[in-house]
């Protein structure tokens, strides 16, 4: 393992600068490991992603085809934030949805997300103001538990900060994305709180860019070059 693939931190004005230098530091600084599913990543244990102003624009980075994809972006803010896919839980299609998670927790449909909300609207200064998705008696021994793992507000002169912490994440196809959301459920929050949103802290412990995606990091990192040259 390289030295430089421990404890990554990045610090970025908007989301998609942030997610650019991710990629690029994932990249760089991470080591070659094995993963459970039969392929090699490049992995950093420990990024830290600091995010200063995470509603300004640029939000969505031209370079991430998953989230150019018509209809794609708004498609995933649905399944967040307003649960459009939490049927399929239910039937047991798919193992869980972060909505399902954050906003009606199994099997106690506790509203995590309200709670952060009325926690913090009574005691602004409240560190207990966090939601977690994972449920040990279901999530232990399944193949694909939740990466998501714990969302933490606080509001600090007038202004709602947020943290996420992440198990595994895959770096070019899903952190963007995942950012992305998770700002918006942070504006959604600091609206009912009648604050701005601050800053957003995203924390992951096993950052990684999948063997089968390299192709397409080499070319993202080409475009990228030919941009700064201009």
């Amino acid at each position: 393992m390289k030295d430089d693939s421990l404890g990554v931190i990045v610090r970025a004005r908007t989301v998609s600068e942030a997610w650019e230098k991710s990629v690029l530091g994932c990249w760089e600084k991470g080591s070659e490991v094995s993963t459970e599913y039969g392929e090699k990543a490049k992995e950093v244990l420990g990024l830290l992603v600091v995010i200063e102003e995470p509603l300004s624009e640029p939000r969505i980075h031209k370079g991430d085809l998953y989230a150019a994809l018509k209809g794609s972006l708004q498609k995933y803010y649905d399944e967040v934030l307003k649960g459009t896919l939490d049927w399929a839980v239910k039937e047991g299609k798919i193992h869980y949805t972060y909505h399902e998670r954050l906003f009606n927790y199994p099997p106690y449909e506790i509203d995590q997300i309200s709670y952060i909300v009325e926690k913090l609207g009574k005691v602004r200064f409240s560190r207990r103001a966090q939601a977690v998705t994972w449920n040990p008696k279901v999530d232990m021994w399944v193949d694909s538990p939740p990466c998501l793992q714990r969302v933490w507000c606080i509001i600090r002169e007038d202004k709602l900060i947020m943290h996420t912490t992440w198990r595994s994440r895959d770096i070019f196809r899903a952190m963007h994305m995942n950012m992305l959301a998770m700002t918006e459920l942070q504006k959604i929050m600091s609206e009912k709180l009648n604050v701005e949103a601050g800053a957003y802290f995203d924390f992951t412990n096993s950052a990684h860019i999948y063997e089968k995606s390299y192709g397409d990091v080499e070319r993202f990192i080409t475009v990228l070059k030919k941009r700064t040259r201009r």
